[in-house]
């Protein structure tokens, strides 16, 4: 993340390098939790970068499934669906590299790994051993938008942050399985009728509606919309659309609302306060 540019609705002035832990306000360790679609593992990924600059210890992980890391060594990951294994093998490895990926299981057949339960991640908490523990809390299937499922998000009751990923190349989409997962709940939380192209509108309604993107999150944890994949002057200006009618709704305490490109370093991003 280092060199993307961060600028405010208001006109107040970052530094042209602000940390993305800086704009969360991430700050005294703890878990931070990812929900939604449309990069989270991406935005895992360029957190834990950051942690890693900062001298911090990180634990990245999961409580559904996840992409087993491509470029992490596979000595670096621990399997254990045991909570005390995996705090025990951890110590040496954040001697060597201040970072450890871990999971319960390895799906072989999809080359995914197997998250933990909420209360293990907990217990991983209690551990003392990591500052940082970062979960992807959602699964989208890789599409850029989702509705959660009776079960989702699986958020650990003492996430301090919540953040929600949103893609907005789903914007102007058809409202089908093809771009938005779970399209049919994504329809009933909405309004929006099934086929109809995704609107700006209808992204603001599921990420602050009751039973939407960030249902059931922890009432204290500090949260935050990212909206991911604006690589376009258009795709832009429909992060700032949501932008603007999440500032009107007020339905949900949200911190701040990020508009940017998480794996196009060059292009600029910008952060709306709620």
């Amino acid at each position: 993340m280092a060199g993307q540019r961060w600028k405010q609705s208001s006109g107040f002035t970052m530094d042209d390098a602000t940390p993305l832990m800086d704009l969360l306000a991430l700050r005294g360790g703890g878990i931070i939790s990812i929900v939604g679609g449309g990069g989270k593992t991406t935005l895992m990924e360029c957190l834990a970068r950051e942690m890693l600059v900062r001298g911090e210890t990180v634990l990245v992980t999961t409580t559904t499934r996840i992409l087993r890391p491509g470029g992490e060594l596979p000595e670096r990951i621990i399997i254990s669906a045991q909570p005390g294994a995996v705090l025990e093998r951890a110590q040496d490895l954040l001697l060597a590299s201040g970072r450890v990926t871990a999971a319960s299981a390895c799906l072989a057949s999809d080359e995914k790994l197997a998250g933990f339960r909420v209360e293990q991640i907990e217990e991983l908490k209690q551990g003392n051993l990591f500052d940082w523990i970062v979960v992807e809390a959602d699964g989208a299937r890789r599409l850029p938008l989702k509705a959660p499922g009776p079960h989702e998000p699986v958020v650990p009751l003492s996430s301090g942050w919540v953040i929600a990923v949103v893609g907005l190349d789903a914007i102007g989409r058809p409202l089908t399985d093809e771009w938005v997962f779970r399209s049919r709940l994504f329809a009933e939380i909405t309004g929006l009728p099934p086929g109809a192209a995704v609107t700006e509108e209808s992204v603001a309604a599921a990420l602050v509606h009751e039973h939407g993107i960030m249902k059931d999150c922890p009432a204290a944890a500090l949260k935050y919309v990212f909206l991911n994949k604006a690589e376009t002057a258009d795709r832009r200006l429909r992060g700032r659309r949501i932008a603007h009618i999440l500032q009107e709704k007020k339905r949900m305490k949200l911190e701040r609302v990020m508009i940017g490109a998480l794996e196009w370093e060059t292009e600029p991003l910008e952060y709306y306060a709620l």
